[in-house]
Order: C-alpha cells, then structure tokens, then sequence
C-alpha cells in the first residue's frame, strides 16, 4: 500500500474509530456517586486502586431516613 493511495485516509479513519469505540466500550465502568449506609456521604468507587473515595456530599434523603430511625 503506497502512501499516497486514495484508500490510505479511510482505513486510517476506520482503525481511529475502532480504537475509540473499544475505549468507550471498555470504559462503561458505572462511576456514578453512590451512598455509604453509615454515614450517608457519597462516594465513588476507584476501579485502579479499589477503594471508596468520598466526595464531601451527603445525600439529604438518607440523612432524613436515619433521623426518622433514631
């Protein structure tokens, strides 16, 4: 395949797209905040490390749940 093929560009642009959906697709991890039960403060789950790393928010409706419990 010579460099200056016409079919060069849209083979490039067909491997570019590849490699970015098989970014998107390996990249679906849910990092959505959830909520720790103990404290009601949210959190996000770190895939690299596995750890919980907390945001400094706590979600009112939980809170509200736990004042009704006491």
């Amino acid at each position: 395949m010579d460099i200056s093929s016409a079919k060069l560009p849209a083979i490039l642009i067909l491997v570019l797209i590849g490699v970015l959906v098989l970014q998107f697709v390996s990249n679906t991890n849910d990092n959505s905040p959830m909520i720790d039960s103990e404290t009601c403060e949210l959190y996000i789950q770190d895939s690299q490390i596995n750890t919980k790393k907390y945001l400094n928010e706590f979600d009112p409706k939980c809170l509200d749940f736990k004042n009704l419990n006491k």
